[in-house]
């Protein structure tokens, strides 16, 4: 390599939550990339998360679909495309345009987005294209919707900072998107009069920065924000000018919620009347409110009523559009909001248009000139996938997403897969739990590789640009969709030879018969040269001729469109589901602090899965105790047909009658902690999310005869047991086991997971057959290859430890055997902070010996705290109680 090599920085957008971070990769002359904040990107000034931080360790090649497959056999693109196209147009010949289907994703760019779009609705003629989005914030778009007559946003990031009462409503900021909650945090410093309300069933790190926390009961949103518009009502507070002049349906609304008996909220909540009555005084008092809404909102039956309620209160008031006040939606995927602008959901047509208004059906159908144009919705996501499996649909191509996994019911979505006709999957990982039943797969580039936009949750377009070369044969998605458009016939209207192209088309659509009547409109972008577009810098929509800032709607409270008029909406509270201990628990789903989806990317990094490297449920100690079950055990969790086992996480951060599992393990990464497996939910009447938060599900001890971890330098290739779960270590890789009946011999078992023959040289064993405590551990040259250690209890052993004993040289077998470090290697403890691997046991020991008494003191000490700042929480809990006690998980 030429000594005059000059690192290549490349600006571009982090591929996870909706927060849109700017990120500056680097690529160094010996080829490696280096990942860093952009300090001039708006929606992070320079401020990545841990996955972020952590993003160069997740673009190796390991795992990556390099060419095109059909039927488990490589193909070229030319056999693969044909197929796809002969086979489509076929099933569209002989059963019709429903009987084929997309499956997108918010991971796509927006370029992509538009080409699936505008193939399916403009060209095949069939409105069956829908986005794992629908599971995360469609309860939203159908919200903005009925509020706003559009998709609208109507806030920033900067109202976060400006405003004097912050109200988190089922939402973890500070894990989900921290790099929003750390810039809060940072403005409640400068302005300590600035208040933070948590509204969550579950006590989150984030709650425990609120000044006040509110465990709601399950779907009590509606009852709350109904009481609240109310209060407000009598309390005078209302903006009686902004009412009428720039609304309608507010006198129906206020008898809805005039109608309800305020002595009922309690029972409605869940919640004590006197915080209740706090919430409501200071939400009264404080002008500058916003309301940050999430998950916990969306992903319920319930949903759109949430967010119609949380928006209603906002308007009565005119808090809407104006500096640090406003309803304010933070989206979970990188580029929902540029779906929503496409088209992307099955209720929607491109640019914010509406498939059952027919003037919107011309204006879309007349600048594509194209051939038909679907007149009704197509079948969202979880109806899709029933006409899979009942045979209405009979081709169906999954792009960018993991059904298998992330459907409620997911082991319906799997046998519909298995014996759906022609399954075809766009992915960059060659196995994934919905890889499996394609017949023809198709190699897509994955983030570094894409190029394009993708817009946030502040409705700021920004440019995600490639970095490194496609790997092997791998495509970008718009290419692959307009590949099989042209050999569908209709090759004229799909010729795009560059992103560029296809963001050009999708900036004139939006200004196309406009006139100022949709707030989406970027025609100022419709004629964007190659060179600009290269070089386009982050910028908020609406983007036309004359508008000088769209950064919030203005007093009108509808961004950009001042002559339409927002719309109350009167929604009446469901009944709240109970549990006893008779009947279950109530399951809420959701993510970790340090991974994303379904793994496929975090997966790969070490220091992301060193946090919570197994799946786990979360139960309160009252509700274990009942059912017998201990710290660390193992438990079975049964509902909707099916059962997965998991760890037990005790804790009091759960609200008793209630339970946690994340979202992200798949059948990959453990046996039995897909989640998607034993939910079993209804969806929203009017967006068709499903209610992913509320699920009854029983949970009973899980009698292992066994328990095992282990460390492995390579991956192993089978693993037998009834229970496990892989995870990433540095230098290789750690598992959790428990089996139902004991191995015929250990070493055996021990060989095979290692991947060594069991007489080989090397070993170390200790086997206590009596008491059922076994050892062993195998060494190569000074390096451990693998260790086993086998207890008929949960195995106690530093797992951090462990894993870091893969990366010593001239160890041996009996050196690890003892399962912790001497005084030259002290174990760090559980992972605190995933961005510096700064464990548990290293923050006390900083603590005692160095009198760190604060998080900024740790900071200084250890770095922890000091990126993304997610760990801070933790961090101060861990001084602020001397009996903190982390899981070890």
């Amino acid at each position: 390599m030429d000594g005059a090599f000059k690192a290549e920085k490349t600006k571009t957008t982090c591929p996870y939550c909706g927060v849109g971070c700017g990120v500056i990769a680097t690529r160094h002359a010996d080829g490696l990339v280096t990942v860093e904040g952009d300090p001039e990107h708006p929606a992070n000034f320079g401020r990545l998360c841990s996955k972020g931080f952590a993003l160069a360790e997740t673009i190796g090649l390991e795992d990556r679909l390099l060419y095109p497959e059909i039927n488990g056999a490589r193909a070229d693109w030319e056999q693969a495309l044909d197929l796809v196209a002969d086979t489509f147009s076929r099933t569209i010949a002989d059963h019709g345009p429903n009987s084929v289907a997309f499956y997108v994703s918010g991971q796509l760019l927006t370029e992509d987005y538009y080409v699936a779009n505008k193939l399916m609705k403009g060209f095949i003629g069939s409105a069956n294209i829908d986005t794992n989005s629908r599971l995360c914030m469609a309860s939203t778009v159908a919200g903005h919707n009925r509020a706003f007559g559009e998709d609208i946003v109507p806030g920033c990031y900067e109202d976060l900072e400006r405003a004097d009462l912050i109200v988190l409503v089922g939402s973890n900021l500070a894990w989900c998107h921290p790099v929003l909650f750390q810039r809060i945090m940072a403005a409640r410093e400068k302005r300590p009069n600035m208040r933070l309300v948590v509204i969550d069933p579950r006590r989150t790190v984030t709650a425990d920065a609120a000044d006040l926390y509110l465990p709601i009961a399950a779907d009590g949103d509606v009852a709350l924000f109904n009481g609240l518009l109310r209060h407000l009502y009598l309390e005078g507070v209302l903006d009686s000018a902004y009412i009428a002049q720039h609304s309608t349906g507010f006198q129906e609304t206020l008898e809805t919620v005039l109608a309800t008996d305020p002595l009922l909220l309690p029972a409605q909540t869940g919640l004590d009347a006197d915080a209740i009555g706090l919430f409501f005084k200071w939400v009264t008092k404080t002008e500058k409110t916003v309301t940050v809404f999430s998950q916990g909102v969306n992903q319920s039956t319930s949903g759109t009523d949430k967010v119609n309620a949380i928006i209603n209160t906002h308007l009565a008031t005119g808090r809407i559009g104006k500096p640090g006040m406003g309803p304010f939606s933070v989206t979970g995927q990188p580029n929902a909001m540029g779906g929503r602008e496409v088209g992307g959901l099955a209720n929607q047509l491109a640019a914010h248009m509406k498939i059952e208004d027919p003037v919107h059906r011309q204006i879309v159908q007349g600048f594509w000139k194209s051939p038909a144009m679907p007149e009704v919705a197509g079948l969202k996501a979880l109806d899709m996938f029933r006409a899979v499996a009942d045979g209405r649909i009979k081709a169906i191509w999954i792009v960018a997403t993991n059904p298998v996994d992330s459907l409620p019911k997911s082991w319906a979505v799997e046998e519909a897969l298995r014996n759906c006709p022609f399954v075809v999957v766009s992915d960059n990982i060659r196995i994934t739990d919905t890889s499996r039943y394609a017949h023809v797969l198709l190699p897509a580039t994955g983030w570094g590789e894409k190029d394009g936009t993708v817009t946030n949750s502040e409705r700021r377009i920004s440019r995600q640009r490639a970095f490194v070369a496609a790997a092997g044969e791998a495509r970008h998605d718009w290419w692959a969709l307009a590949a099989v458009a042209k050999r569908m016939g209709w090759g004229d209207d799909f010729d795009y030879t560059t992103p560029s192209e296809i963001y050009r088309e999708h900036a004139a659509l939006s200004g196309f018969q406009n006139q100022g009547q949709r707030a989406f409109d970027i025609s100022l972008h419709a004629e964007l040269g190659d060179l600009a577009y290269d070089h386009l810098q982050p910028v908020q929509w609406t983007v036309r001729a004359g508008l000088l800032d769209a950064s919030r709607s203005g007093s009108v409270g509808v961004p950009f469109v001042a002559d339409k008029k927002v719309a109350f909406m009167p929604v009446v509270p469901p009944k709240l589901k109970t549990c006893c201990c008779f009947d279950g628990l109530m399951m809420n789903t959701g993510r970790v602090r340090d991974h994303w989806h379904t793994m496929t990317r975090t997966g790969k990094a070490p220091t992301l899965s060193s946090h919570y490297a197994e799946p786990f449920v979360a139960l309160h100690p009252d509700d274990a105790s009942r059912s017998g079950i201990l710290e660390a055990s193992l438990v079975s969790v049964a509902g909707a047909g099916d059962e997965i086992i998991v760890r037990a996480l005790i804790t009091d951060r759960q609200s008793p009658g209630s339970c946690f599992i994340p979202m992200h393990w798949t059948d990959q990464l453990s046996s039995t902690g897909r989640v998607g497996r034993i939910i079993d939910c209804e969806a929203d009447p009017y967006s068709g999310q499903p209610g992913l938060k509320n699920t009854r599900v029983k949970v009973r001890p899980f009698k292992a005869a066994w328990y095992g971890f282990a460390i492995l330098a390579t991956k192993p290739t089978f693993i037998e047991p009834r229970y496990w779960a892989l995870a990433r270590a540095e230098h290789g890789w750690r598992l959790e086991l428990a089996g139902d009946k004991q191995p015929l011999d250990w070493l055996n078992f021990a060989a095979s997971l290692i991947g060594t023959e069991r007489n080989a040289p090397g070993w170390s064993v200790y086997m206590d057959r009596g008491q059922g405590h076994h050892r062993f551990a195998h060494s190569v040259d000074g390096r451990i290859t693998g260790a086993l250690f086998i207890s008929p209890e949960p195995v106690m052993v530093s797992r951090t430890w462990a894993a870091l004993q893969l990366a010593e040289v001239s160890k041996t077998g009996c050196s690890i055997l003892a399962g912790r470090g001497g005084a030259d290697q002290p174990d760090p403890g559980p992972t605190v902070c995933a961005c510096f691997s700064v464990g548990a046991n290293q923050i006390m020991a900083a603590m005692r010996e160095k009198g760190c008494q604060s998080v900024e003191d740790i900071g200084i000490a250890l770095g922890a705290g000091t990126n993304c700042g997610s760990c801070k929480t933790e961090i101060r809990n861990i001084i602020d109680r001397e009996d903190f006690h982390i899981p070890s998980l």
